[in-house]
C-alpha cells in the first residue's frame, strides 16, 4: 500500500513499555518519510478528534517512562457502529491510511470492528501487562510488572516470616495467569492459584496438605484475581484451617506503573520498528509478536479468539521447587 500517513494509539490498561512503543513506532515511520498521528486518550479521542501530529521531538526522553503520553482511556461509544464511523470520519479527515494499535484484547477487538466495517488498515501491537494475547510469547509491560511483583513478594516475605503466616497476594492477569505462576517461581513462593490449573482438585487443599509443613513457618500464596482472588482463599482458610495466622495483600494498580525494563524497551523497539516494515509489505488487519526472539504477525482475529496456554511444565517447577 502506499503509507504516507499513520495513526497512532494506546488504548485498554497502560502498561510499561508503551511509550518506548510510541517512541519506536513515530521514528521508524518518519525515518521512511511518513507523517504520524498521535490520538490521545485512545478510541476516544479518535471519535472526538482529539490528534496531533507527532514529530521526532514530541518522542524525545520517554523511552524511560511509564504509563503512556498519548494517554489511554475506555470508550463505551466506540464498541457502537455509530461510534466507530464517527472515528472512520475523523481518519478519512485527516488522510490517516493505516491506524497502529498499542493494546490488550479488548483493543484488539475495537480494531478488528473498525477494520470489518470499514476500509482502514490497522496494525496491534501486543501491550498489556497479562501477557494473555495468542501468537506472541510477550507482550509489552509483562515483564516489568513480573519484576515488580517479586520485588513486592520478596518484601512481604519479610513480614511473612517473621510472624509465622500465611499470606495470599492477588495479583493481576484477568483470565491468565501467567503473571501468578512465573511470579511465583521467581520470589520461591509456596504455590500459585491460576486459572489454567483448573482440574478437579482442590489447589487449596492441595496447597495445605503439601505446603505446610514443620521445616516451614510461613508460606506464599500467589493468587491471580479472577474468581473472588486472594480473599475468596483466604476466608477458606480461616474457615476450615482455623489453626493458620492467614493475611491478604492485592497489589493492584502498582503491578501496571514503573520504569520499563531493558527487556521491555527492546522488545517494544523492536515491535514498533516492525509494525512499519509490515506496513511496507503490505500487511493489513494483523498483530506483530514476537515468537522464538523473532517477529511474527498474527491475524488479529486469531491473536484475540485463541487461548493463549500456559506451559504446563511451570506448575511441575514450582510444585517441585517449594518442598
Amino acid at each position: 500500500m502506499n503509507t504516507k500517513t499513520i495513526g497512532v494509539l494506546t488504548s485498554g490498561g497502560d502498561a510499561p513499555g508503551m511509550n518506548a512503543c510510541i517512541r519506536a513506532v513515530t521514528r521508524a515511520a518518519i525515518y521512511e518519510g511518513w507523517k504520524v498521528m498521535g490520538i490521545y486518550r485512545g478510541y476516544e479521542g479518535l471519535i472526538s478528534g482529539d490528534i496531533k501530529e507527532l514529530t521526532t521531538e514530541s518522542v524525545s526522553n520517554t523511552i524511560q517512562r511509564g504509563g503512556t503520553v498519548l494517554k489511554t482511556a475506555r470508550s463505551d461509544e466506540f464498541r457502537t457502529p455509530e461510534g466507530r464511523a464517527k472515528a472512520y470520519e475523523n481518519i478519512k479527515k485527516l488522510g490517516i491510511d493505516a491506524l497502529i494499535v498499542i493494546g490488550g484484547n479488548g483493543s484488539f477487538a475495537g480494531a478488528q470492528a473498525l477494520a470489518s466495517e470499514h476500509d482502514i488498515t490497522v496494525i496491534g501491537l501486543p501491550g498489556t501487562i497479562d501477557n494473555d494475547l495468542y501468537g506472541t510469547d510477550s507482550t509489552i509491560g509483562y515483564d516489568t510488572a513480573l519484576n515488580t511483583i517479586v520485588e513486592c513478594v520478596d518484601k512481604i516475605r519479610d513480614t511473612a516470616t517473621s510472624h509465622n503466616r500465611i499470606f495470599f497476594v492477588e495479583v493481576m492477569g484477568r483470565d491468565a495467569g501467567f503473571l501468578a505462576q512465573n511470579s511465583a517461581i521467581a520470589a520461591g513462593a509456596e504455590a500459585a492459584i491460576i486459572p489454567e490449573d483448573n482440574t478437579d482438585i482442590d489447589q487449596l487443599a492441595t496447597f495445605i496438605g503439601r505446603g505446610i509443613r514443620k521445616s516451614k513457618n510461613s508460606s506464599i500464596v500467589l493468587v491471580s484475581e479472577k474468581d473472588g482472588g486472594a480473599m475468596h482463599y483466604a476466608e477458606r482458610v480461616r474457615k476450615e484451617y482455623p489453626q493458620y495466622d492467614v493475611r491478604v495483600s492485592i497489589l493492584g494498580h502498582l503491578q501496571r506503573g514503573g520504569t520499563p525494563t531493558a527487556h521491555d524497551r527492546i522488545l517494544a523497539s523492536r515491535l514498533g520498528v516492525a509494525s512499519i516494515d509490515a506496513l511496507k509489505e503490505g500487511q493489513r488487519n494483523i498483530m506483530v509478536g514476537i515468537k522464538n526472539d523473532e517477529i511474527v504477525y498474527v491475524p488479529i482475529s486469531r491473536s484475540i479468539k485463541m487461548d493463549k496456554p500456559i506451559d504446563k511444565e511451570l506448575i511441575n517447577v514450582l510444585t517441585i521447587l517449594s518442598i
